[in-house]
Protein backbone atom coordinates (compact mmCIF):
# COMPACT_ATOMS: atom_id res chain seq x y z
CA UNK A 1 0.00 0.00 0.00
CA UNK A 2 3.02 2.25 0.65
CA UNK A 3 4.29 1.64 -2.81
CA UNK A 4 0.78 2.66 -4.55
CA UNK A 5 0.20 6.08 -2.28
CA UNK A 6 3.78 7.31 -2.97
CA UNK A 7 3.14 6.77 -6.34
CA UNK A 8 -0.46 8.35 -6.49
CA UNK A 9 1.51 11.19 -4.90
CA UNK A 10 4.52 11.44 -7.21
CA UNK A 11 2.47 11.43 -10.28
CA UNK A 12 0.00 14.03 -8.93
CA UNK A 13 2.77 16.21 -8.10
CA UNK A 14 4.26 15.72 -11.54
CA UNK A 15 0.89 16.82 -13.37
CA UNK A 16 1.38 19.59 -10.79
CA UNK A 17 4.84 21.02 -12.32
CA UNK A 18 3.41 20.43 -15.79
CA UNK A 19 0.72 22.46 -14.83
CA UNK A 20 2.46 25.27 -13.45
CA UNK A 21 4.92 25.18 -16.07
CA UNK A 22 2.40 25.43 -19.01
CA UNK A 23 0.81 28.49 -16.76
CA UNK A 24 4.00 30.45 -17.07
CA UNK A 25 4.57 30.10 -20.13
CA UNK A 26 1.07 30.80 -20.80
CA UNK A 27 1.13 34.14 -19.02
CA UNK A 28 4.90 34.59 -20.08
CA UNK A 29 3.58 36.51 -23.59
CA UNK A 30 5.09 40.03 -24.57
CA UNK A 31 1.45 41.15 -25.60
CA UNK A 32 0.06 40.53 -22.50
CA UNK A 33 2.52 41.05 -19.83
CA UNK A 34 1.40 43.42 -17.32
CA UNK A 35 1.35 44.26 -13.33
CA UNK A 36 -1.01 41.54 -12.85
CA UNK A 37 0.49 38.73 -14.78
CA UNK A 38 4.22 39.51 -13.15
CA UNK A 39 2.41 39.02 -9.84
CA UNK A 40 0.88 35.86 -11.38
CA UNK A 41 3.86 34.30 -12.98
CA UNK A 42 5.37 34.82 -8.75
CA UNK A 43 2.58 32.81 -7.33
CA UNK A 44 2.89 29.80 -10.11
CA UNK A 45 7.07 29.67 -10.37
CA UNK A 46 6.52 29.69 -6.09
CA UNK A 47 4.37 27.17 -6.44
CA UNK A 48 6.25 25.27 -9.13
CA UNK A 49 9.48 25.91 -6.65
CA UNK A 50 7.57 23.83 -3.98
CA UNK A 51 6.37 21.10 -6.36
CA UNK A 52 9.33 20.24 -7.46
CA UNK A 53 11.14 20.02 -4.10
CA UNK A 54 8.11 17.56 -3.02
CA UNK A 55 8.80 15.34 -5.91
CA UNK A 56 12.31 15.08 -4.79
CA UNK A 57 11.53 13.79 -1.53
CA UNK A 58 8.30 11.33 -2.49
CA UNK A 59 10.43 10.43 -5.87
CA UNK A 60 13.06 9.38 -3.14
CA UNK A 61 10.81 7.92 -0.92
CA UNK A 62 9.80 5.42 -3.73
CA UNK A 63 13.10 4.70 -4.27
CA UNK A 64 13.49 3.69 -0.41
CA UNK A 65 10.21 2.16 0.22
CA UNK A 66 8.88 1.52 -2.98
CA UNK A 67 7.86 -2.20 -4.03
CA UNK A 68 11.21 -2.81 -6.92
CA UNK A 69 13.30 -1.54 -4.32
CA UNK A 70 16.45 0.69 -4.13
CA UNK A 71 18.94 -1.48 -6.57
CA UNK A 72 15.90 -1.63 -9.18
CA UNK A 73 16.85 2.59 -10.01
CA UNK A 74 20.76 2.81 -8.59
CA UNK A 75 21.16 0.10 -11.48
CA UNK A 76 18.94 1.45 -14.00
CA UNK A 77 20.39 4.08 -16.57
CA UNK A 78 16.89 5.40 -17.49
CA UNK A 79 16.67 6.07 -13.81
CA UNK A 80 19.91 8.43 -13.79
CA UNK A 81 18.78 9.99 -17.18
CA UNK A 82 15.33 10.81 -15.49
CA UNK A 83 17.81 12.21 -12.73
CA UNK A 84 19.53 14.32 -15.13
CA UNK A 85 16.61 15.51 -16.96
CA UNK A 86 15.36 17.02 -13.65
CA UNK A 87 18.46 18.44 -12.56
CA UNK A 88 18.43 20.08 -16.20
CA UNK A 89 15.24 21.38 -15.68
CA UNK A 90 16.39 22.65 -12.51
CA UNK A 91 19.50 24.18 -13.89
CA UNK A 92 17.64 25.93 -17.08
CA UNK A 93 14.56 27.17 -14.05
CA UNK A 94 17.21 29.32 -12.13
CA UNK A 95 17.25 32.15 -15.07
CA UNK A 96 13.58 32.07 -15.03
CA UNK A 97 13.02 32.46 -11.85
CA UNK A 98 15.53 35.02 -10.85
CA UNK A 99 13.62 37.55 -13.77
CA UNK A 100 10.18 36.82 -12.47
CA UNK A 101 11.96 38.06 -8.93
CA UNK A 102 13.56 40.33 -10.13
CA UNK A 103 10.50 41.77 -11.99
CA UNK A 104 8.46 41.46 -8.55
CA UNK A 105 10.61 43.36 -6.81
CA UNK A 106 9.89 46.42 -9.28
CA UNK A 107 6.51 46.01 -9.79
CA UNK A 108 6.99 46.63 -5.71
CA UNK A 109 8.33 49.69 -6.00
CA UNK A 110 6.37 51.02 -9.01
CA UNK A 111 2.66 49.41 -9.75
CA UNK A 112 2.83 50.18 -13.35
CA UNK A 113 5.62 48.55 -13.96
CA UNK A 114 5.59 45.91 -17.10
CA UNK A 115 8.50 44.25 -18.46
CA UNK A 116 10.55 44.91 -21.26
CA UNK A 117 9.37 42.77 -24.60
CA UNK A 118 12.56 41.69 -25.63
CA UNK A 119 13.21 40.69 -21.78
CA UNK A 120 9.94 39.03 -22.06
CA UNK A 121 10.59 37.20 -25.66
CA UNK A 122 13.87 35.84 -24.27
CA UNK A 123 12.45 34.51 -20.99
CA UNK A 124 9.82 32.60 -22.69
CA UNK A 125 12.29 31.25 -24.96
CA UNK A 126 14.04 30.13 -22.00
CA UNK A 127 10.97 28.22 -20.70
CA UNK A 128 10.02 26.91 -24.03
CA UNK A 129 14.10 25.03 -23.45
CA UNK A 130 12.72 23.95 -19.98
CA UNK A 131 9.23 22.52 -20.89
CA UNK A 132 10.86 20.56 -23.78
CA UNK A 133 13.68 18.70 -21.06
CA UNK A 134 10.93 18.39 -18.77
CA UNK A 135 8.93 16.02 -21.55
CA UNK A 136 12.30 14.03 -21.20
CA UNK A 137 11.41 12.73 -17.72
CA UNK A 138 7.83 10.88 -18.49
CA UNK A 139 9.49 9.34 -21.18
CA UNK A 140 12.70 7.68 -19.15
CA UNK A 141 10.29 6.63 -16.79
CA UNK A 142 8.15 5.06 -19.17
CA UNK A 143 11.15 3.38 -20.25
CA UNK A 144 12.71 2.66 -16.82
CA UNK A 145 8.78 1.08 -15.89
CA UNK A 146 9.03 -1.20 -18.55
CA UNK A 147 12.58 -2.78 -18.09
CA UNK A 148 14.67 -0.94 -19.91
CA UNK A 149 18.42 -0.36 -18.98
CA UNK A 150 18.01 -3.12 -15.97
Amino acid sequence: MTDLALAIVHHLIVFGIASALAAELALMRPAAMSPQTVRLLGRFDAAYGMMALAILIVGFLRVKYGAKGAAFYMHNPMFWAKIAAFAAVGLISIKPTLRILAWQKRARADAAFVPALDEVTALRRTMLLEIHVFALIPIFAAMMARGFGY
